[in-house]
């Protein structure tokens, strides 16, 4: 019991410090609007709604909306033109968060996409990365 207690202050005193990122209740909520936005701006054809919601790193490295747009209709089509996404875990990594999202391409082939996100200094929650990776399982 008394190990358990410690074990939990110790957890509370390396949060209030920062030293453990601890999403907080805002945080899943602004997670999904920013990818949820950002799977319809791609649907859309909408560049710069979409490139609005990368990290000024990715940002950087594409230098355009258009780079961007292309490099995501190339390199990412499940992402591009997904449908049935739903939310899986959300966990701290690093300076941000992982999330996976589950989402279908047009062929009806699962995925599982796994995108990073950090909270800028502004406020707002930025895409700083995203895997993907098929699932076995076929959409219906």
């Amino acid at each position: 019991m008394m190990r358990s207690i410690t074990r939990l202050v110790f957890v509370a005193c390396l949060a209030v410090f920062g030293l453990v990122n601890v999403a907080q209740a805002d945080d899943a909520g602004d997670i999904q609007t920013v990818i949820s936005s950002q799977l319809d701006a791609f649907r859309e054809d909408n560049g710069e709604a979409a490139f609005v919601h990368a990290a000024p790193k990715i940002k950087s490295m594409f230098g355009t909306k258009e780079r961007f747009m292309e490099m995501v209709r190339t390199g990412y089509p499940p992402v591009y033109r997904s449908s049935n996404i739903s939310f899986g875990e959300l966990s701290p990594s690093g300076d941000g968060f992982r999330q996976e999202v589950f989402m279908t391409d047009p062929k009806g082939q699962s995925w599982i996409a796994t995108y990073t996100l950090e909270r800028q200094p502004d406020g707002t929650m930025k895409i700083t990365g995203v895997t993907l990776k098929k699932s076995d399982e076929l959409a219906v």
